[in-house]
């Protein structure tokens, strides 16, 4: 069994759920205890730390192919494993670390035979695509070597700046920022600052603003890179080789992803969802829930609506 501790940061009373057994492999990362913490952290636009956790994995413990809306760094304690970003894949081992970007489909693995010990933090906020910007940190190079002091111990700080009883917010926001300077500090951005990969993720980074923003209306790949001056093929082959998925399949995956949270969490009806998210045929639009996930949105929304979200 893999076993995992996790803290998260969520608006709600302190509460603890004791140990239990959690699933391997792709289900679930999982933790034995949970804590829940009310904080002005979650709150503040320019960082956002939403949980962190430590977990012994099993062999061949799996998670994803698939995509998160937010930052997850990994840091790697003990044992070896392996982390695939779109075509490229990484293998490491203690001592090192990886980041995880939102809407970048990856996944990662701890090995059979000696897997991986890792403790992450998961984050977002709007200060945090420039803090990266100074590092060499990219999509497609995500891997980073640990310092001996900090991240070593960032869960446990974490973890204690969060049993704190007063001022909650402040002392992981600092701990945060000091792991940010730490990072900028062993992980700095070339001085030229022209390396290829980093412009290729500019595109990159920039269609996935565009399709984030315009979701919801009539948009195709060729608006996309007429806007960005960029021939169509090429635009979807960079795309795909970073983001693990052609545009068009990620902008049907992100549309059902934003339909999904409507059908659980409004009364709307299933066709002014539809158009909510770019159909303007509400068949249309439950043919293609259906092919993503596996059932129509009326079928969804009576398994989801009203349940607590989980992480």
């Amino acid at each position: 069994m893999s076993y995992a501790a996790v803290k998260l940061l969520y608006n709600g009373d302190y509460t603890r759920i004791y140990p239990r057994p959690l699933y391997t492999g792709k289900e679930a990362e999982g933790w034995p205890y949970l804590n829940i913490i009310r904080s002005a952290l979650r709150s503040s636009p320019d960082l956002h730390l939403h949980y962190w956790g430590f977990e012994h994995c099993a062999p061949g413990h799996t998670v994803g192919p698939g995509v998160r809306d937010l930052y997850k760094i990994h840091f790697i304690h003990a044992g070896t494993g392996r982390v695939a970003v779109g075509e490229a894949e990484h293998r490491l081992q203690a001592g090192q670390a990886f980041l995880t970007y939102p809407h970048i489909v990856t996944y990662y693995a701890a090995d059979s035979t000696e897997p991986w010990t890792y403790s992450w933090v998961a984050f977002t906020g709007e200060e945090i695509e420039s803090l990266l910007s100074r590092t060499s940190l990219s999509p497609e190079q995500p891997v980073f070597p640990m310092d001996q002091q900090l991240m070593p111990a960032l869960y446990d700080r974490l973890t204690a700046a969060a049993d704190t009883a007063e001022g909650l917010d402040l002392p992981l926001k600092a701990i945060m920022y000091e792991f940010f300077t730490v990072l900028l500090h062993i992980a700095p951005a070339a001085k030229d600052n022209v390396r290829l990969p980093r412009a290729k993720s500019f595109y990159v980074e920039e269609c996935l603003h565009f399709l984030h923003a315009h979701y919801c209306e009539n948009i195709t790949v060729e608006m996309m890179s007429s806007s960005l001056k960029l021939d169509r093929k090429y635009l979807s082959a960079l795309f795909k080789r970073t983001v693990g998925l052609p545009p068009q399949q990620y902008l049907l995956n992100f549309r059902i992803a934003k339909a999904c949270e409507l059908l659980a969490e409004s009364n709307c009806t299933v066709g002014e969802i539809a158009r909510s998210v770019g159909y303007q045929d509400p068949l249309l639009f439950s043919r293609m829930f259906k092919k993503v996930k596996g059932c129509s949105p009326k079928d969804y929304r009576s398994r989801h609506a009203n349940n607590d979200i989980v992480l």
